[in-house]
């Protein structure tokens, strides 16, 4: 998995946007675009941290005390602990509405005293390693909570061939949507990658528990409308990963 790594929490992403000459009038202009077009500007900051694995109950306990320095800036969406999948690793989910109002919110943060002394300072040698990727909800998707409070949430993260959505998007909505339905685990939002790896799109789900999760996934396997929704998206991929997931007391998504 890559991922744009930040070296510290101060890290922003800065967008450079040199001015390029005024085209001729009849000069066609080419548009590039690696996903989805988006109706709006707002996008979600997914990140993960890698914790030393002596440092993990002080890191988790720390945060828990601490959030509220972090979340008087910017809104957090979730933050949750990896069970499975993963260890001694922590991912959260930061929502902003343009590049700027983030670079605002880094920009504020670097001049938080309480910020950098009471929490930065402290939590960043408990850490190994840091990667963050920016997202966008994809059109057919929205960004919803689980039906009710606890519960787990499994975080599958899918590597698509080279082609764009043009290629596979269709399929992998279509994937996605045979798996949300009743009696099945709840979708809480779809998301493609806008910096990261690129062909790289993202199913966050709510079950009430991992036992559930275990009994949906053999349901799945017998169901002929799921299986033959996935053998038409996987023909597209090119590798997935999954972490099940446990939100911290302070998340929000819980």
């Amino acid at each position: 998995m890559l991922k744009f790594r930040s070296s510290s929490l101060r890290s922003a992403v800065r967008l450079l946007s040199p001015a390029a000459p005024a085209a001729p009038a009849a000069q066609p202009r080419v548009h590039l675009s690696t996903g989805p077009q988006q109706e709006h500007r707002t996008f979600y900051e997914f990140r993960t941290y890698c914790i030393r694995p002596d440092q993990n109950a002080a890191f988790l306990k720390l945060t828990n005390e601490k959030i509220h320095l972090r979340t008087a800036h910017s809104e957090l969406i979730g933050y949750w602990s990896i069970e499975y999948g993963g260890l001694n690793k922590v991912f959260h989910i930061w929502k902003y509405d343009s590049y700027s109002q983030r670079a605002a919110v880094r920009a504020a943060l670097a001049k938080d005293p309480s910020w950098i002394s009471d929490y930065l300072s402290k939590a960043i040698p408990m850490l190994t390693s840091q990667d963050n990727e920016v997202t966008y909800v994809v059109p057919w998707s929205r960004l919803q909570s689980p039906p009710q409070e606890g519960g787990v949430y499994e975080l599958v993260s899918f590597l698509m061939k080279p082609g764009s959505p043009a290629r596979w998007g269709k399929a992998f909505q279509a994937a996605i949507s045979a798996h949300d339905a009743p009696g099945y685990g709840k979708l809480v939002g779809a998301f493609h990658n806008e910096f990261g790896l690129q062909n790289r799109v993202h199913a966050l789900w709510w079950f009430e528990s991992a036992d559930q999760r275990a009994e949906i996934r053999h349901k799945a396997h017998t169901d002929a409308r799921v299986v033959a929704a996935v053998r038409d998206s996987v023909v597209h991929l090119d590798s997935q990963e999954n972490k099940l997931m446990v939100p911290c007391p302070f998340s929000p998504l819980k």
